[in-house]
């Protein structure tokens, strides 16, 4: 882990806390490194859906019902 690396307290549900330690275990990996990789995917993840969202920022709004009579025209529904 990196020297500069920083301290929190978390609590898991005790079904997680259990097999997150399993998981350390097999993976020979401290229960820490699994906790950072799984958050930098989830944060990963967001800036995926926030980079989404600006590419999509100039698209006509479309009301629900729009949407729904469009697919019934069409057969779709």
């Amino acid at each position: 882990m990196a020297e500069t690396a920083k301290r929190a307290t978390i609590y898991f549900e005790p079904e997680i806390h259990r097999a997150l330690r399993l998981k350390a275990a097999d993976t020979e990996r401290p229960i820490s490194e699994l906790v950072n990789e799984a958050v930098k995917l989830a944060l990963a993840e967001d800036a995926e859906d926030l980079a989404a969202f600006q590419n999509r920022v100039r698209e006509p709004d479309v009301a629900f019902e729009d949407a729904v009579q469009d697919l019934e025209k069409r057969w779709k529904i």
